[in-house]
């Protein structure tokens, strides 16, 4: 007998480099995969920022996170979310990111981390 699925959901609110936040959140989202759990992915705040195209951690001695978010689909993390108020706030929109993402208000975020079992915020 499988036991049911958990629906965790992520919340990514640092930029990609200066703290180990970022990764740490991804991280966590692709272990909980490894454990075939349902698993959502939340980029708010700054966030944000690590969504956008042609990064490069190199230059400041880092792994570029923009590379590892690309396989996120291949982790089985389909549900990639975007704060819409948090795009607007930074003067960004969806040309300026890397991955596909489904755009959320504050709103449908909120009923989203209702309906999640467990909630992580990074």
């Amino acid at each position: 007998m499988t036991k049911p699925k958990k629906m965790f959901t992520f919340i990514s609110r640092q930029a990609p480099y200066g703290k180990d936040r970022a990764r740490l959140c991804l991280d966590a989202a692709l272990a909980a995969t490894v454990f075939e759990q349902k698993v959502n992915y939340v980029f708010s705040d700054d966030g944000v920022y690590q969504l956008l195209k042609q990064q490069n951690g190199g230059s400041i001695g880092s792994k570029t996170l923009g590379s590892a978010l690309e396989a996120l689909d291949l982790y089985g993390i389909e549900d990639v979310f975007v704060n819409e108020a948090s795009l607007r706030q930074r003067n960004l929109n969806s040309e300026h990111l890397l991955i596909k993402t489904i755009p959320v208000t504050n709103i449908q975020l909120a009923n989203l981390i209702l309906k999640s079992d467990y909630v992580i915020n990074l």
